[in-house]
């Protein structure tokens, strides 16, 4: 399975399928959805109202990855569950703290 995840030149590029409601902020870890794109899995409690769970999820995955929520923003899918978001950084450190996932 590919990682959910794209690396560029100061930045990566993450997929994530977001659950909002979803009774805790966690990694439900990676999955493929029905055309073979690989995503991260994620829920947060915070509800998709005035962008309270892309807020959630962007705290979720900065912490998660150690940098700072304004290194974190959504580029993709903004309202919907499926979002491509953009982390500051080093690409390659990045992608060893997100491997975890992996596994």
């Amino acid at each position: 399975m590919s990682p959910p995840w794209k690396l560029f030149a100061d930045h990566l590029r993450l997929t994530v399928r977001l659950t909002p409601n979803g009774g805790r902020d966690a990694f439900d870890g990676i999955d493929t959805d029905s055309e073979g794109e690989t995503y991260l899995g994620a829920r947060v409690t915070a509800v998709p109202e005035k962008g309270k769970a892309n807020k959630a999820l962007i705290a979720l995955v900065s912490k998660s990855v150690g940098v700072a929520k304004s290194s974190v923003s959504v580029i993709s899918g903004e309202t919907a569950r499926k979002k491509i978001l953009r982390i500051e950084g080093d690409p390659e450190d990045l992608a060893r703290k997100l491997e975890v996932f992996l596994e």
